[in-house]
Order: C-alpha cells, then structure tokens, then sequence
C-alpha cells in the first residue's frame, strides 16, 4: 500500500493586527496573544495539526523580531522541534510561502506544504484535519488547493472565492476571486450561491508551487531563491539574506500566483471559522453573559448590553452603554462602538504618527531570556521590574550614560559585575556603576524578579555594548537589552 504523502505545516506568523490594538502591537501582534481561551491563536494553530495524519514537522515563518516569542511558545506546548525561518522584511504570503518551498526540497523532500495563517480560529480540530485530507487528493495531483469558508452572513471584510466545475469528490475549479465586496454585493454572493469567504489557507505540492510562481511572479522566485542559498543557519533558525530579500517585491499567494493558474482548486470548509480580525469578532466568539456582555479581568457592569469589556491591568466598570468596546492595557485605553471596530487601525496611524511607543511596545516588553515592564520614569532615572526565566541570562554588557541598582524581589540571581560575580537572594541588591560590564542571570529553578533602578544622563534602550550573548544578538550597540 502507498504510504501517505507527508505534509508540512508552514505557519505564518507574520502581521500586527492594528485593528486589535491596543491589546496587539507591533512588537507583541495578536497571534501571541490569548484572546480566546488560556493559549495563544499561535498555539492553538499548532495544537490543531497535529490532528492531521501524516502531518510532518511545522515550519515556522516569523521575523527576527518575533523568533524568540514564536520559539518560546512553540516550545511551551511540546513542539520544540518546529524548526523556524526568518524574514528580514515583511514580503507579504509568496514570498514566505517560496522561501518555504525552497527550504524543503534544499532537504531533500517535495512535501505537500499545508499553509496557514497562525492568528485564525477554528474551534473543532478534528474537522479541520478532515478537510485537510480532503484537499490531499487534488494537491497530490498538482493542484493548487485553497479552502473555501461557508459564509454565514454577507460580511464585507473577507475576499470571496466563487466555485466553478467539480473535480473531486470534494474539490471544484476555481471559477474567480472576489475582492471584499460592498454590503449589497455580498448579500448578492449569498442570495446567488457558490460563493465562499477566501480562507488563505493553503495546500500544495512545494515544486507545483514554486512551478507557478515561475510563470506568473518570477521575480519573486528570483530573489527568494538567492535570499535561501545565501541564508545562514543562527541558532535553531534559518535566517534568509537580509540583502536579496530586500530586492523581493510584497505580494500575497492569492494575487502573486491563485489568481493566474490554471491549477487552482477550492475545497469548500463549513465549520467555525473566523480570522479574529477586531474586537467585534472577539465579542462574537466570546463567553456571553448578562445582556451579551463579553468580560475579561477584573470587571464590573451595571445596565449595559452586547459589550466586550477587557481589563488587562486594573478594575473597568461600564455602567448604561451598549455595542461598546473597552480594551485597558497599563498604558493605553480604548472605547469604540461596535460598528466602528474596523477603523481601529485609523487611531492606531494617528498613534504612530505621533511617534509614541504605545503602537510598537507594550509597556511589558519580551526578551528571549524573559520580560521586563517599565514601571516608572522621570528626568534622569527610569523604574523596571524584570523577569528572568529559570536557567536564562541577560547579555554580558555595559552602559555609557547610566549606572544601575538591583533589588531581587523574588528568586536567587547570579550577577558578575566588573570581575566580581556572586549569588543574591531575596531583598538583596547590588549597584552597577556606569561604564562596568556587568551581566545578570537566574541559576535557579523559578523566575527570578528584581526591581532595576537606572540612572543617568540617557536612558535609552540604545545605551547597550553587548561583550557576549547566549542569544546570537549582535554584539554592538543595538536596541534590544
């Protein structure tokens, strides 16, 4: 008997999800966040293939900002082989989707690649990988297989997928790509049939891929196969040349490649889905309570309807609104009417053009070796509580323009200051003058929490000369700590 093909996950991992501020940022984007449940949408998409069958080992493509979150909760639910390709630019879904397909035959294989976003929901698993097998017997064949969403309502924020002829028993030709249509043309997709929201998800034979992006993107496939043969491995990452990467134009698979082929084929997909693209989805897929108010955290409500009130930091009460949204993180609110969730990204612009750090950071920052939250700062000094997992360690670094005090919280640190290094343990502290190489580490097996206290005549994440690094972060001045 024929063994089955075997199909490589390749998770996307790539976007901010404006429209999910001020919960997602740029620096911490909504597939790491958990939305829905006590795991993260990137964990959740990882739980969820390995219900299909003759499912390989993921592959992850993240940026160089986002690898050690990606590998970390990747690690964190016991997919530590996931193996991890970085983008120096964001390039849009064909280009992440090439440098895939290149990665894998330079192994030696020709995989069916599954390709998915990893910020979707789809509840049931089991279902998902039901579809997924469905779609093996077109891809096996050459097709190019996307997934088609049942739609249960005329939405207005999906592309749309219109279905030709049959060829499977479960697959049709794709007839056309509809661009997000007006609220009167997707009443017209429903009332006439056949049409499905546009899923952007994927699956395909690497070389039957790669084929068709030479016909109709070859620009495209140019620079991403001299970004892969002049990648370098770095650590448990493959990191493609920053240099020919550059060179490659953005673009995603639907409009780089699904759109010209001829080899296009739509498995319909009729379970629960969604793209959690704003927070009225989240109130829409959220635990209901009295009056259909959706709460997270420490809330209360009094006469209110149909609301999401999510409280990350302190005590939010809403009393006498309806269809309102109110997301509380330590350093941004915001309220929106249901209906003006999508214009979300209008205010996250504004913010940016500003140029306050409240659209790229939180004010809890993650690390590879842990996190840090900027407590409190004023002229001449800054307050941060840091954490430290067990087993980690900061750079071996020094400063220019600032001394530092620690105060262990909780824990045991080992700290090496100048050619001193010794143990601290609760309500201990040391001080770090100015100009001393000093590094900060946790040989224990719990977190280690301490209280940082800088001071000096700059203070900026910048004021960094990295001697050493457990990380492979780049030994200079840089603006990571």
């Amino acid at each position: 008997m024929e063994e089955p093909a075997v199909i490589i996950p390749v998770v996307l991992c790539g976007g901010s999800g404006t429209r999910l501020w001020p919960l997602s940022r740029e620096g911490y984007p909504k597939q790491f966040l958990n939305l829905l449940g006590n795991r993260s949408l990137l964990q959740d998409t990882l739980l969820r293939i390995r219900e299909i069958h003759g499912v390989g080992t993921p592959l992850l493509v993240t940026s160089h900002a986002h690898r050690f979150m990606v590998a970390e909760q990747a690690r964190e639910i016991g997919s530590s082989d996931a193996a991890f390709i970085l983008e120096p630019h964001a390039r849009n879904t064909a280009p992440a989707a090439a440098a895939a397909a290149l990665y894998a035959l330079a192994a030696g294989q020709d995989p069916l690649m599954l390709v998915l976003p990893s910020d979707h929901l789809i509840r049931d698993a089991s279902a998902f990988a039901d579809i997924v097998k469905q779609g093996m017997a077109a891809a096996q064949t050459g097709a190019l297989v996307t997934f088609g969403i049942a739609p249960t309502a005329p939405a207005t924020g999906y592309g749309y997928i219109k279905a030709g002829a049959s060829c499977t028993q479960w697959s049709f030709d794709v007839a056309c790509f509809e661009e997000k249509p007006s609220q009167v043309r997707a009443s017209e997709f429903l009332a006439e049939g056949g049409y499905f929201w546009n899923s952007g998800i994927f699956l395909f034979r690497a070389s039957a891929f790669l084929a068709e992006l030479e016909s109709f993107s070859p620009e495209i496939l140019r620079a991403v196969q001299e970004s892969v043969n002049l990648g370098q491995k770095d650590l448990d990452f493959f990191r493609l040349d920053e240099a020919a990467f550059a060179r490659c134009p953005s673009n995603s698979i639907d409009y780089a490649v699904m759109e010209h082929t001829s080899r296009a084929q739509m498995v319909p997909f009729a379970t629960e889905w969604s793209d959690v693209g704003a927070w009225d989805a989240v109130w829409e897929l959220g635990a209901k309570q009295e009056g259909g108010n959706v709460t997270v955290g420490d809330v209360l409500t009094h006469n209110a309807k149909d609301c999401l009130v999510h409280a990350s930091h302190r005590l939010v009460a809403v009393a006498g609104v309806e269809d309102v949204m109110v997301i509380e993180t330590p350093d941004a609110v915001l309220v929106v009417h249901k209906d003006q969730c999508q214009d979300v990204k209008v205010l996250v612009d504004m913010v940016r053009k500003q140029g306050r750090s409240e659209a790229a950071d939180h004010r809890k920052v993650y690390r590879p070796w842990g996190s840090y939250d900027a407590v409190d700062e004023g002229q001449r000094y800054q307050v941060k509580r840091i954490t430290v997992k067990p087993g980690a360690k900061l750079s071996m670094q020094m400063h220019y323009h600032r001394a530092e005090h620690w105060i262990v919280v909780k824990g045991t640190a080992r700290v090496t200051c100048g050619n001193d290094t010794f143990l601290l343990s609760e309500n201990q502290s040391s001080y770090i003058p100015l100009g001393t190489v000093h590094r900060l580490e946790n040989p224990g097996s719990v977190p280690l929490e301490l209280i940082e206290v800088q001071s000096g005549s700059y203070l900026g994440e910048d004021d960094i000369v990295r001697l050493d690094d457990s990380y492979g972060r780049v030994s200079s001045n840089v603006v990571t700590q």
